[in-house]
């Protein structure tokens, strides 16, 4: 059976998804992470290996793979694609294949749309950035340069933001906050001081500081100010985001925008604000969830590039 391939791959792991030309979905897994920014190139290896050995084990042929697409942070250094292409070589395919930074296949995914149509996909997980296609194909992205100098909206800059309302509240600069008593359960620590050592330990990650963003969703129940301060800064920074794309190119073609990540999709009031605040900028948008992820989405791109209908 002839088929297309679509690859994600994320920054703890690679979502695999096989379709039929019909674009119909065969069989979907993950193996892991293939982002050469924050794994060495052995492990890299590895987990495309992984991905070929679960191929044989559903018996797929990649004489019948007729396109694949690949969706991977860091490929716009050249280093890192050829490096990404070397490594799927080595598997042994050798058909038509597009690689593109991930935020390309997130779109494709989020709108399920193809050719001639414009639409902007707004992510905010761990990291955030907002990424939009015109109607002409022009692409143009906004944000997305990572923890150390943007993300801001993002679980990342939440969990930050929370861990500093901690610190702030505990030495007087702040009033007390129900995430002095969050914070410490969630982490199983006692002191100010055991909380410093678990941010600047080198075993800690921007993942496990995005950890701590869901508890911003219990102290917004307890109608807490800094989670309140918090969600509304956390909104501003993600339509901040949209604004530059909107004007290039999205208003004057309607572009519809979709929301994808934990921050949007499971916080209600960032949701709730960023909705509202589009809309006074933009009365007549459209915001909806992601309708399919990154995986999916890179499916959808190759079909693209077979000129397959996408229905």
């Amino acid at each position: 059976m002839s088929y297309v391939i679509g690859i994600d791959g994320g920054g703890t792991k690679t979502e695999v998804v096989i379709a039929d030309l019909e674009l119909t979905e065969l069989h979907r897994f993950s193996a892991g992470a293939i982002n050469l920014n924050g794994k060495s190139e052995a492990g890299v290896q590895q987990s495309f290996q992984d991905i070929a050995s679960q191929m044989i084990s559903r018996n797929m042929d990649w004489a019948d793979c007729k396109y694949a697409a690949i969706g991977a942070a860091g490929i716009s250094n050249p280093l890192v694609k050829a490096q990404l292409e070397k490594f799927v070589r080595e598997m042994g395919y050798t058909g038509p294949l597009t690689i593109v930074g991930d935020q390309v296949t997130a779109l494709y995914g989020a709108h399920r749309a193809g050719k001639g149509s414009s639409g902007v996909i707004l992510i905010a997980g761990t990291g955030s950035i907002c990424f939009g296609k015109s109607k002409s194909g022009s692409m143009h992205r906004v944000g997305g340069f990572g923890y150390l100098l943007d993300d801001e909206g993002s679980g990342y800059s939440i969990g930050r933001d929370i861990l500093s309302a901690v610190l702030q509240a505990s030495d007087g600069r702040a009033e007390p906050t129900i995430f002095q008593q969050l914070v410490f359960e969630k982490l199983q620590l006692s002191t100010i001081q055991e909380i410093v050592g678990f941010v600047y330990a080198p075993s800690t990650s921007k993942g496990d500081i995005a950890a701590i963003a869901p508890l911003l969703s219990a102290a917004l129940d307890a109608h807490d100010h800094a989670a309140l301060k918090i969600a509304d800064k956390s909104a501003a920074s993600l339509v901040e985001l949209v604004i530059p794309i909107m004007n290039q190119f999205g208003a004057e073609e309607g572009a519809p925008i979709a929301f994808a990540g934990s921050v949007l999709l499971k916080n209600n009031r960032i949701q709730k604000a960023v909705v509202e605040q589009l809309l006074m900028h933009y009365p007549q948008i459209l915001c909806y969830p992601a309708k399919q992820d990154a995986a999916f989405g890179a499916v959808l791109l190759a079909a693209e590039q077979l000129n397959i209908n996408q229905g």
